[in-house]
């Protein structure tokens, strides 16, 4: 008896987290987790977007621009530039275990100090399960401007 114990444990160890979670509990979360990050954008939350985001988190932006998680959240706590509207829509959330990839449309409108902005942009974010799910990179690129 203590044999097949052992090797339940074993199996139960080598099949990773993935096995605990359930898919479409994650996928709602990440959905979730993705609403909360538009937000921090919008209200110039840092410490929200900080706590999303891996410590190796890198943008790559629709000019190909590549920043990294610090950037990004001096950016959103000096609210540079300014978001009036951040928000995702016809998302799709694909899941691989302890990986997710989400594509959808983020619709923008915001300023700077010099000029006004706003657009529809695809987008492609990776997500990974390291003690919680945490978004590790991100590419957007625009689609149209309004």
């Amino acid at each position: 008896m203590k044999i097949h114990w052992t090797i339940a444990m074993i199996f139960a160890l080598a099949t990773g987290s993935a096995m605990a979670r359930d898919a479409s509990q994650d996928a709602k979360f990440i959905l979730h987790a993705e609403t909360a990050i538009c937000s921090a954008y919008e209200e110039g939350d840092g410490d929200s977007l900080r706590n999303r985001l891996t410590d190796d988190f890198t943008l790559t932006d629709s000019k190909g621009a590549i920043t990294n998680r610090d950037q990004e959240v001096r950016a959103v706590t000096q609210r540079d530039p300014v978001y009036l509207v951040f928000k995702n829509h016809d998302q799709k959330v694909r899941m691989y275990g302890d990986t997710a990839v989400v594509t959808g449309v983020t619709t923008l409108q915001g300023h700077t100090a010099s000029s006004t902005f706003a657009g529809d942009y695809a987008y492609t974010d990776t997500w990974v399960y390291r003690d919680g799910w945490k978004l590790a990179a991100s590419h957007a690129s625009l689609l149209r401007t309004r």
